[in-house]
C-alpha cells in the first residue's frame, strides 16, 4: 500500500470517528439540554400526510431530492375559564361583604343584585385521632359469666396504631408523587407528629403482603387473554453481597394490553429465565422490542406468536435525523403515515379486531413496500452501516418480519406505547429515590406499582381504592370473593 492509499484510508476513519463523536454529542444536547427522549408520535408525525406515494421513485432516494408539506397549524385549544376548571372543587363557604354604610343605615339602602367571584382555597394534610371504644357487658343474671366484648377490628398491621387510610397516604406519597420516605418524615414533622421513615417502610412492606393476593390475580387476568404487551426496566438496589455503599442493577418487568390492569414483577435479573417464569401459562400475540430475552420462551412455545415495537423502530430514525435529516425524515414520514391511517380508523370507530385487520391489509400494503425497499437501498447506498441511520435500518429490518404480523392481528397495536407509558412512573421514581433498599423491597415496589398503575389506567384515584381495600382484606377470608377488589372491576363506596 503506498503512502497515498495509506493517507485515503486514514482519512476515511478519521471521518468515520468525527461522525461518530458528532451524532454522541448531538445526542447529550438533546438529553441534557433538551426535552429528552420519548417514543410519543409527535404533532408533525401524525399530521403530515404522504402525497403522490405511489409515484414516489427510486430516483428520488439516489438525488436526495424530497419535497416535504408544510406542518398543517396545529388549533388552539379553546381558553378555559377557571369557573369550569374548578367547576367540581366543592364549596366550604360563602363571604358576604357588606359596605359600611350599608351597616351604619340599612333602612336606607334597597338590594338590588350581587356581583360574585371565587377563590381556591387549600387546607394542609391533618392527621387526625380515631377512637375506638369497646363496652365490656356481662349478663344480669349470670355474674360468674365471663364479660361480653365486641372482637377488635381486624387491620393491616394488628396492634398497630396506623389506620388503612394513613399507611395508603404513605404508599401514594411515594409511588404517585414520588416522594421519599425521609421526606415524608420531614412533612409529617411540621404538624407536630413524628413517624420514623423506617415504621413507614415496615407499612409499606405490610401492606404489600396483604396486597399480593390482588396482584397475583391481575397477572393471572392478563396471561389468561390473547394479546400481551411486554417490556423491562433496570432499576438500582442495595446488594449485601457488594461491598458498603454499592449497588447492583435489577430489573422492572411490565405486562399489559390495552384497556387492562398492568402487572410489574421484579427480578435481579434481565435472563431468558425470567421471561420464562414470567409468562408461564401463556398463548398467544405477544408484543415486544427486539429484546432477545423472549425469544427462549417464544421458540419453545407454539402458540405464542411474537410482534415488534414500531415506536423502538420509529426512534432510532428520530435519533439519526441530526446526521441524515433527508433519508431518515423520509423513513419518518413513511412510519408517520402509518400512524395517521391508525388514527383516522379509532376516529371512525372501526375498534373491531377482524375489521382493522381488514383495513390494513388493504391500505398498509403499498407503504410497506416503499418503505422496505427505501431501507434496502440506504443501506445499499452511501450509509455507512454503524452510523445511526445504518444502524436504524438494520434493526428494522431485522424486526420486519415479527413486525408486518400486525396485518393478521386486528387486536395487535402498532407500538407497546401503552407498556411503555406505564414504565415512566417508576422512571420518575428512581430520580427521587434513587435505588431500592434491598432485594426484597424490589418485589414491594412491584406490588404497589401494579395496583396505582392499574388504577390510574382506569381512571381511579389511587388513594381512595388503597384506603378502600386495605380496610376490606384483613377481614377477608380465603373463600371471599376479590372480584370486586380489583381495580378492573372495583368501584367507589
Amino acid at each position: 500500500m503506498t503512502e497515498l492509499e495509506q493517507a485515503k484510508h486514514r482519512i476515511v476513519q478519521l471521518e468515520e470517528q468525527l461522525a461518530k463523536v458528532m451524532l454522541q454529542l448531538e445526542w447529550f444536547k438533546k438529553r441534557f439540554l433538551g426535552t429528552g427522549k420519548s417514543e410519543r408520535q409527535d404533532a408533525m408525525q401524525l399530521q403530515l400526510q404522504l402525497e403522490e406515494l405511489k409515484q414516489t421513485t427510486e430516483a428520488t432516494l439516489q438525488e436526495e431530492e424530497i419535497s416535504y408539506e408544510r406542518r398543517k397549524a396545529r388549533r388552539k385549544d379553546p381558553r378555559v375559564l377557571p369557573a369550569e376548571r374548578f367547576g367540581n372543587v366543592p364549596e366550604r363557604e360563602t363571604i358576604e361583604i357588606i359596605p359600611e354604610e350599608v351597616k351604619a343605615d340599612p333602612e336606607s339602602f334597597k338590594r338590588i343584585g350581587e356581583e360574585e367571584t371565587f377563590e381556591i382555597d387549600i387546607d394542609p394534610p391533618k392527621l387526625f385521632k380515631r377512637r375506638i371504644v369497646r363496652p365490656k357487658f356481662v349478663r344480669l343474671f349470670e355474674p360468674q359469666a365471663a364479660p361480653l366484648v365486641a372482637a377488635a377490628p381486624r387491620r393491616v398491621i394488628d396492634g398497630s396504631y396506623a389506620s388503612a387510610g394513613l399507611i395508603a397516604w404513605v404508599v401514594v406519597s411515594k409511588y404517585v408523587d414520588h416522594l421519599p420516605l425521609y421526606r415524608q418524615e420531614k412533612m409529617l414533622s411540621r404538624y407536630q407528629v413524628s413517624i420514623p421513615r423506617q415504621r413507614m417502610c415496615d407499612w409499606i412492606g405490610k401492606a404489600a403482603e396483604l396486597l399480593e393476593v390482588i396482584y397475583w390475580r391481575i397477572r393471572e387476568g392478563l396471561v389468561s387473554g390473547g394479546y400481551l404487551q411486554a417490556d423491562e426496566t433496570p432499576v438500582q438496589f442495595v446488594d449485601p453481597d457488594q461491598k458498603k455503599g454499592k449497588t447492583s442493577k435489577g430489573n422492572f418487568w411490565f405486562l399489559s394490553r390495552p384497556e387492562d390492569c398492568v402487572f410489574v414483577h421484579w427480578d435481579q435479573s434481565r435472563g431468558k429465565l425470567v421471561a420464562n417464569e414470567l409468562l408461564k401459562g401463556f398463548s398467544g400475540v405477544l408484543q415486544t422490542d427486539g429484546y432477545g430475552g423472549y425469544n427462549d420462551f417464544k421458540s419453545g412455545n407454539s402458540k405464542v406468536e411474537r410482534v415488534a415495537c414500531l415506536a423502538h423502530c420509529r426512534r432510532k430514525f428520530a435519533e439519526a435525523l441530526g446526521a441524515e435529516p433527508v433519508r431518515a425524515r423520509f423513513v419518518l414520514r413513511l412510519i408517520g403515515h402509518l400512524y395517521h391511517l391508525e388514527n383516522s380508523w379509532d376516529e371512525a370507530g372501526f375498534t373491531d379486531a377482524a375489521q382493522r385487520a381488514h383495513l390494513r391489509k388493504r391500505d398498509f400494503p403499498g407503504i410497506l413496500s416503499l418503505l422496505k425497499r427505501s431501507l434496502v437501498r440506504i443501506l445499499e447506498g452511501k450509509t455507512r452501516p454503524t452510523s445511526k441511520l445504518g444502524q436504524a435500518c438494520q434493526y428494522m429490518l431485522g424486526q420486519w418480519d415479527d413486525w408486518v404480523k400486525v396485518l393478521d392481528h386486528g387486536q395487535v397495536q402498532l407500538d407497546n406505547n401503552l407498556v411503555e407509558n406505564a414504565i415512566r412512573p417508576s422512571a420518575v421514581g428512581k430520580k427521587n429515590w434513587l435505588f431500592v433498599g434491598a432485594p426484597d423491597a424490589g418485589q414491594r415496589s412491584a406490588v404497589m406499582y401494579t395496583l396505582i398503575l392499574s388504577c390510574q389506567r382506569f381512571g381511579i384515584d389511587p388513594l381512595q381504592y388503597l384506603r378502600d381495600v386495605l380496610t376490606k382484606l384483613p377481614g377477608m377470608t380465603n373463600q371471599s370473593d376479590l372480584t370486586p377488589l380489583l381495580p378492573n372491576h372495583w368501584k367507589p363506596a
